[in-house]
């Protein structure tokens, strides 16, 4: 499935698993397919990332995924074998299931007729029935987390996100636990998942298979996970008919039970697994006596009971109003009731017709005339001034110690305040990112009261578009408005491949490091159709995507190989084997024949060139003795000595005269010839002419 490179391909993990190819690659953990080397079977290993290993709150959720998929004994659930932990990275061995995801099933065939997608989803909803049995709530069920075998079995994987019903709720408040497009909306809410959650998911999936579309759709998580919680799902059927597609029509009592199943409210919905499981066997049941026509008894029985609106889902508060600033002075103009929790107190103003001290005719005690001025007793630590009439009336005086109360309690909120600003309030904390969208990491910083700048990098382990990590980190302590560098991942880093075959050596060097790669081994080989120096081949094919400086191992031509010419030519080897030999060699052998006195028939004669070196392919040329001449001895009898030796010298024999008879006086005619006439003997033999 991937064929980048993985340091753990190859390895065997705690002398038993070895790890044979990466399938997959989570938030948490990397899938491989493995061979158990005690049992002999085909096993998957999920490794917990490098990086997470040490941190004790990832380990233990991989310890708890572990357990929590054990505890289910279902064979529509992927089987968990063993678990341990090599070199601080913890694994889990599990149930390898050789096939395809029901992801890639819909994509490829949705949407499905009824009675299809029902029984797909049967062995789904059975094993969630056994895990809340067994208590457990899977939290994250979608079609990329079931599995489909090549023998068609139906099985559930990836319990990473499994916890007890009972267990305390271990979801941050703002995160969104699961996969939105199948979040049930209470995790939305308040996110406390029960049976019901799980449920509701299993009912998204089913609309899925029906429609080949997902009932919620948006821009980004959050606009989904709205829909989810504001926004009923379309009946299966509607959808289906507005998008023009499936031969076959949805039944009444089949879109009431998506319906129910995918109720906002959570007390409309079938109550667990087990439940689920007991209804859409009753669909199939119908659809099977049924073929297909609606039940409005059926449907009216599935079709969940509507809550009021105000019960569907949990009120979200108001934000609460700013706390009421304290005044300072009389500047503003507002009254107390709108803006001041505290009366405010106006100094009364002399000059006023409405001041105390100019109605003397009221009789005040309190404000006394220049001319009784002189009998009121003065105090010696105390001066007199005149111009200032300070009112002694109870109600007076309750309004100065209104007044006195409210600059110390403005003085004592500008203290704190201002000791607070110093200390903390200036201060904000960098939120923790990691493999969110740009977009949400600038809206999770801007909302922390920072400035965020963005810049790229490549990554061999977040996707593209994600955030890979921040300048400064998550939670340290700045100063509001400091600029927080977000890195965001451009993906991994790849290299097409050059051509680099059919350059020379030098040229190929060249080329590989301006591509940013590295050139690994190079080998020479002898090549008849490649020149000296040139690239012959290269360990990858053009244009293959390689990581930076990625070796690249290349074979280099030294040229033909340099053969070395034997001779076979010593009158004692056969032109054939002298042949076979040549031609073994690399050769190329051409045999002609020609007549030898010396030389026996089939024999070497000669062979040209008989030494040195050549290249292969080369022709040396053999000549085979076809033995000598023969000629056919003529007949001379009753001709003259002379005449016969003539005859017999003329075709090429050597004479040597014998008389053979008794007389004393020789006539000097030839009697004959040995061997005798007609006889064929090799040109120049000797040839004795009998005379008489």
């Amino acid at each position: 499935m991937n064929s980048t490179y993985d340091p753990l391909v190859g390895h065997v993990l705690d002398g038993r698993y070895e790890i044979l190819a990466k399938l997959a690659r989570g938030g948490m953990a990397t899938v491989y397919r493995a061979r158990d080397l005690r049992l002999m079977r085909t096993v998957a290993v999920k490794v917990m990332r490098r990086d997470l290993g040490e941190d004790d709150d990832f380990a233990a959720k991989f310890d708890h995924e572990a357990r929590a998929a054990a505890t289910i004994n279902h064979p529509a659930v992927v089987g968990v074998f063993d678990q341990g932990s090599a070199e601080g990275q913890p694994y889990i061995v599990m149930e390898f299931v050789e096939g395809e995801t029901l992801r890639r099933r819909i994509s490829r065939e949705a949407p499905f007729a009824p009675d299809k997608a029902l029984e797909l989803l049967e062995p789904v909803v059975a094993a969630l029935a056994c895990a809340h049995e067994a208590g457990l709530v899977h939290r994250d069920i979608k079609p990329e987390n079931v599995l489909i075998s090549t023998r068609g079995q139906v099985k559930v994987a990836d319990f990473g996100l499994a916890r007890l019903m009972a267990s305390p709720q271990m979801t941050a408040t703002g995160v969104l636990v699961g996969t939105a497009s199948y979040l049930p909306p209470e995790l939305v809410t308040h996110s406390r998942p029960d049976s019901r959650s799980d449920v509701y998911s299993a009912g998204v999936v089913l609309f899925e298979l029906l429609t080949g579309t997902k009932p919620h759709t948006g821009e980004n998580n959050y606009q989904i996970a709205y829909r989810h919680v504001n926004v009923d799902i379309e009946k299966p059927s509607t959808t289906l008919r507005n998008l023009g597609q499936g031969s076959w029509r949805i039944p009444d009592y089949v879109d009431a039970f998506v319906a129910a199943c995918t109720a906002r409210d959570p007390e409309s919905r079938p109550f667990d697994g087990r439940e689920m499981l007991e209804q859409l066997r009753d669909v199939r049941r119908e659809l099977t006596v049924g073929g297909g026509r609606d039940n409005r008894v059926l449907a009216d029985r599935l079709r969940p009971e509507h809550s009021l609106p105000e019960d569907l889902t949990q009120a979200i508060q108001p934000r609460p109003a700013a706390r009421p600033r304290p005044l300072t002075g009389a500047t503003s103009s507002a009254s107390p009731a709108e803006n001041d929790p505290v009366p405010m107190w106006r100094p009364t103003n002399p000059a006023s017709p409405q001041s105390p001290a100019t109605t003397s005719h009221r009789g005040n005690p309190i404000s006394p005339t220049v001319e009784d001025s002189g009998s009121q007793p003065r105090s010696q630590r105390t001066p007199v001034f005149p111009s200032l009439n300070i009112s002694q009336k109870p109600e007076h005086r309750r309004r100065r110690g209104a007044l006195l109360m409210a600059l110390l309690l403005l003085l004592t909120a500008v203290a704190g305040v201002g000791s607070w600003w110093y200390t903390a309030g200036r201060f904000t904390t960098v939120p923790s990112i990691s493999e969110v969208s740009e977009a949400q990491a600038w809206e999770a910083v801007q909302a922390n009261s920072l400035t965020p700048e963005s810049r790229t990098e490549y990554s061999e382990d977040v996707a593209a578009g994600l955030v890979i990590s921040t300048d400064p980190g998550g939670g340290t302590r700045v100063m509001r408005g400091e600029t927080v560098e977000l890195v965001i991942s451009l993906g991994p880093e790849r290299f097409g491949m050059p051509k680099v075959v059919g350059l020379t050596r030098e040229d190929a060097v060249s080329t590989l490091e301006s591509a940013n790669l590295a050139v690994g081994d190079v080998v020479e080989a002898w090549s008849e159709e490649t020149a000296v120096g040139v690239v012959m081949s290269a360990s990858q094919e053009p244009d293959t995507p390689l990581k930076r400086d990625t070796p690249i191992d290349l074979t280099v031509s030294k040229g033909p190989e340099p053969l070395t010419i034997e001779n076979f030519a010593d009158a004692t080897t056969t032109a054939e084997s002298a042949r076979k030999q040549l031609e073994e060699t690399g050769f190329e052998v051409k045999v002609t024949q020609e007549n030898s006195t010396t030389v026996a028939k089939g024999l070497l004669v000669s062979q040209s060139p008989s030494s040195g070196t050549g290249k292969r392919g080369d022709t040396i040329t053999l000549v085979e003795s076809l033995g000598p001449v023969m000629v056919v001895i003529p007949d001379v009898r009753y001709k003259s000595v002379d005449d016969a030796t003539k005859i017999l010298e003329g075709v090429g024999f050597v004479v040597k005269v014998e008389y053979s008879s008794e007389f004393p006086l020789s006539l000097k005619i030839a009697a004959g010839t040995d061997p005798g006439s007609g006889t064929s003997v090799p040109e120049g033999s000797e040839v004795v002419l009998l005379v008489v």
